[in-house]
């Protein structure tokens, strides 16, 4: 295993897309294997591949990492995205696993049956807008910076925007009431390794379809 790293996971976001934005964001090209039945997964499992039995996994370094924010954290510490130092790691730590709950909320929207959309909807709005961007918005307040954390890009940062595009697709103007977090997409959308991550023709996964739904459903279950 060298070169670029390798990502197994299915041809969509899913927990595989933080990642993702992660290498983007440090300028690193990857591959990616994508699952496109239950045999192919069944395949990772048998090997050993898969140290849990689940993906996404990530072959980079001479390993196969699993588990979301272990390869999140290894990325993250390679390629200098998490502070100078253990008090800016513990702020980026905090901010992060904030931003995973927001993000799990959201990941999963698209996969609901259509029934119970609505009422997932509203919570997920709800939470979004009263009890995570506000926390980011002070963030910014307070730090008085262009980052989250310290005066460099950070995981924090990336994610945080990851989370703001996806939770426009849901809602728009979501960001109307938080002017800081309007400045700081912007800024942060304008880092040159982000911008291109955000062009058409990259490796950033769109909403998934109703079409493709079962297909990914079929894999996993």
């Amino acid at each position: 295993m060298s070169g670029k790293p390798k990502l197994h996971y299915f041809n969509g976001r899913g927990r595989m897309e933080p990642i993702r934005w992660l290498l983007a964001a440090a300028g690193v090209e990857f591959e990616e294997s994508y699952l496109e039945k239950k045999e192919d997964l069944t395949k990772l499992q048998k090997d050993g591949s898969l140290l849990f039995q689940q993906v996404p996994m990530v072959e980079m370094d001479g390993m196969k990492l699993v588990q979301t924010r272990a390869i999140a954290n290894y990325i993250s510490t390679k390629y200098n995205l998490y502070g100078k130092d253990v008090k800016e790691r513990a702020l980026i730590d905090m901010y992060v696993e904030g931003m995973f709950d927001l993000n799990e909320l959201l990941m999963k929207y698209g996969y609901l049956p259509p029934g119970k959309r609505d009422e997932n909807f509203a919570n997920m709005m709800d939470k979004a807008e009263n009890r995570y961007f506000p926390v980011f918005e002070k963030v910014l307040k307070d730090h008085g910076k262009d980052f989250l954390v310290g005066n460099q890009l950070s995981r924090a940062d990336v994610q945080l925007l990851e989370i703001i595009l996806m939770a426009e697709e849901c809602k728009p103007d979501i960001l109307a009431k938080f002017p800081l977090l309007q400045s700081f997409k912007g800024r942060i959308s304008n880092i040159p390794t982000i911008k291109k991550f955000l062009q058409p023709g990259s490796q950033r996964k769109p909403l998934i379809t109703e079409e493709e739904l079962p297909k990914v459903i079929k894999i996993f279950y």
